[in-house]
């Protein structure tokens, strides 16, 4: 499990290309489909999901990972001004890595925030910066409950998706956006940043982890899915969003201490909410 965009990078390119794959790699990927999660298997894993997210917290409350201190960097429609309060939506929470740094810099912003696991909410709640006048942190399926038991209609600016539609079962993307789509605003953002097709993290599983295409357990249970632009602009714009910018960052991510450099490519997009007047 990563969300490695806050190591250190020696470099960061973006770019629309297809990935280029080396005979290696095609034949990694090829060894992946000799033995693929038994069908029992895994809907025993969608049944269980919410507990292995659950024992994922527990046993890691919030050391596991860093605060997000990159993402008005990558994001610039994050920015806003002293006048105008935002209303912003995470889905994927966890303990709160992107909404207490942002809060911490000072930004005019209420806040919902919406996890899977109770014990990720409790976490986020348990911090001595937790507000509530500025988070209403509640939790939330977000594939079987509705937003909008818990946020008013058309109501939101932004919402972000950072490294949290990867770990659902693609049946059910869709229908996550439909919900999403559902409380933002006409005009709103959807700011998303995920794992890229054929990123390193794809690339090492063994066989006997894959799911379906681009999709796969890991050890503890849990779910990654890997993202092609393509894959992605074409479920947004059956949702009813325009895209603004759907791209791939490749980095590579370096810690000298731990003699790791390697590869990475994530997805990063952002869509709006086509307008009512929108063809």
């Amino acid at each position: 499990m990563d969300d490695c965009s806050n190591n250190n990078s020696r470099y960061q390119e973006e770019t629309t290309n297809p990935v280029q794959l080396s005979e290696h790699d095609q034949a990694i990927l090829s060894k992946q489909n000799s033995r693929m999660v038994s069908s029992f298997k895994a809907q025993e894993i969608e049944k269980n999901s919410k507990k292995h997210w659950d024992i994922f917290y527990k046993n890691n409350g919030n050391r596991f990972f860093k605060d997000r201190h990159w993402t008005t960097r990558e994001f610039s429609e994050l920015l806003g001004d002293d006048i105008h309060q935002k209303h912003i939506l995470e889905i994927g929470c966890g303990v709160g890595n992107f909404i207490y740094p942002l809060l911490a810099d000072g930004l005019n912003a209420i806040f919902y925030a919406c996890d899977f696991s109770p014990r990720a909410i409790e976490c986020l709640k348990s911090n001595p910066s937790y507000d509530p006048s500025l988070i209403n942190a509640f939790n939330c399926d977000i594939v079987t409950d509705e937003l909008i038991t818990k946020i008013p209609e058309n109501s939101l600016d932004l919402v972000t998706a950072i490294f949290v539609l990867s770990a659902i079962h693609p049946d059910n993307h869709r229908t996550v956006l439909s919900n999403i789509h559902k409380v933002l605003k006409y005009g709103g953002l959807l700011l998303f940043r995920d794992y890229g097709i054929y990123d390193m993290a794809q690339l090492r599983f063994k066989p006997g982890h894959k799911i379906a295409d681009n999709f796969y357990m890991r050890q503890d249970g849990t779910r990654s899915y890997f993202f092609s632009i393509e894959y992605f602009q074409s479920l947004m714009e059956t949702n009813g969003f325009v895209e603004c910018s759907n791209k791939y960052v490749c980095k590579r991510t370096v810690n000298i201490k731990e003699d790791v450099d390697v590869p990475r490519r994530f997805i990063q997009a952002t869509f709006s909410k086509r307008l009512s007047t929108d063809i």
